[in-house]
């Protein structure tokens, strides 16, 4: 309880050091926010149901059973189709006379026309429960099967993010969507937001909503030992950055505007006492675990611990949000060239979202470190870093070179421009950003065009 405590009372990011906002007086000034459109005064925290053990997903029929299931849907990709994974989730739908159909045509780091192909599929078959079994791929294209086999009158950009689509709040009832992840990275088996990649303009972008989180995760560390030594290492990178970015994001009581009606109040909220919690709980797991369940695919201890990290920051971002490293990321993705990525078997270029987020850490901690540098060097100490002389106004350089070490060590590719990229991409770069408000914007520290394309050059050698 103590260490709850003194998690709570550390000093939040954009703010002069001092204890995060305790409940207020009933005279507070904050409540008169909602009115009159200033700043936060609230935030809410909303999760699935998780349950976690090695062999849980052999209780997936009987979740159905008990959810009187009549025609599930069970979607997952063409690699994990023939994994154990997949066996396992089908074996119990058929020992629990489970009536089910596959939809395998996911694609890894989907698209809108990979989105829709599964809500066409979703729609046609009128299923009353879904499971997702694979990674954030498969789980965020199953959330959007469900969104919209759920709300059929609905036109795909009615629920996609402002501005580049119309930001709807979601009203309709979903039906129950199980997540099975089989990756310790995403955490979308615990979050209400789903990520794609938009064509038309080359960029990443997505839905988030509370609704559309699933009704229960299945974490079953058996699934991550499946995962090979890349795929591990990106996953594990999205992790480390899930928890980095929620725990210095501008805290909540200073996002603007604050929503006239709780059904406004977006997914991703600012760091807040309780989100905190679980980002530090991460990145201890990460700092501990992840270069060992990279380095020994049979190391079931570190696997299964990444595998809840994963969980734990979700939870952590699922309600605090992220910032600019997901937010840069998204153009980095979206504007692949030919870089083919170890370890993922698909027929395109595919620059992995963890890789493309992690890369750009070191320039973007610099930079917000020194809205909460308290924050940003108790990060780099987690991480590994001696801080007990550094000083203050060092924290986001010695975060920093924490990171550079950290990927150095695990062979990661040495910035933008080892994944094809110069310094011409640089204005695409910047132009994929700006759309992505909903990250950005919880940043400590507001950026320019100017700023962003700084901070792209900066990401394009590492070492």
């Amino acid at each position: 309880m103590t260490s709850l405590l003194a998690q709570q009372q550390r000093g939040s990011c954009s703010e002069a050091p001092g204890p995060i906002p305790q409940t207020p007086p009933r005279n507070w000034p904050g409540a008169e926010n909602a009115a009159l459109g200033k700043t936060e005064y609230a935030f809410e925290m909303a999760i699935s149901n998780i349950r976690y053990g090695e062999g849980v997903t052999k209780e997936v029929g009987m979740d159905l059973q008990n959810l009187n299931a009549r025609k599930v849907c069970v979607m997952t990709d063409k690699n994990l189709c023939q994994l154990p994974p997949m066996k396992a989730v089908l074996d119990s739908l058929t020992k629990n006379s489970i009536t089910f159909q596959v939809y395998d045509n996911v694609r890894v780091e989907p698209t809108d026309q990979s989105f829709m192909d599964a809500i066409e599929f979703c729609k046609k078959e009128e299923f009353d429960s879904y499971v997702a079994v694979g990674g954030g791929s498969v789980i965020d294209t199953c959330k959007c099967a469900d969104l919209y086999a759920s709300s059929p009158e609905s036109e795909f950009l009615d629920y996609v993010n402002a501005p580049i689509g119309k930001g709807k709040p979601v009203k309709v009832t979903l039906k129950p969507l199980i997540a099975v992840p089989t990756t310790a990275g995403t955490g979308s088996e615990t979050t209400g937001v789903a990520i794609f990649d938009y064509k038309e303009l080359q960029v990443k972008t997505g839905i988030a909503s509370r609704a559309i989180k699933p009704s229960l995760g299945l974490v079953d560390p058996s699934h991550t030992l499946h995962m090979p030594e890349r795929v591990m290492a990106n996953s594990g990178f999205d992790v480390l950055c899930h928890a980095l970015e929620s725990y210095t994001a501008l805290p909540y009581h200073k996002r603007s505007p604050c929503p006239s009606n709780p059904v406004n109040r977006p997914a991703y909220q600012g760091s807040n006492p309780i989100s905190d919690i679980w980002a530090i709980h991460a990145l201890r797991i990460v700092a501990k675990y992840l270069k060992r369940a990279i380095r020994n695919p049979e190391d079931r201890e570190a696997r299964a611990h990444m595998h809840l990290a994963s969980a734990f920051a979700g939870i952590g971002f699922g309600n605090a949000g992220v910032h600019l490293c997901h937010g840069m990321s998204y153009p980095i993705s979206g504007l692949v060239k030919n870089y083919k990525a170890k370890d993922y078997h698909v027929d395109h270029s595919l620059v992995p979202h963890g890789l493309s987020v992690v890369l750009t850490s070191p320039a973007v901690f610099t930079f917000t470190a020194p809205m909460c540098p308290e924050r940003h060097l108790e990060a780099a100490q987690i991480m590994g870093a001696n801080t007990s002389t550094a000083r203050i106004k060092d924290a986001g350089l010695i975060l920093a070179d924490t990171l550079r070490k950290f990927l150095f060590d695990l062979n990661v590719d040495d910035g933008l421009a080892a994944l094809g990229y110069s310094k011409a991409d640089i204005p695409s770069f910047v132009k994929g950003t700006l759309p992505q408000e909903r990250v950005t914007k919880l940043s400590p520290r507001p950026q320019t065009e100017e700023d962003l394309s700084a901070l792209f050059e900066a990401s394009m050698k590492l070492y």
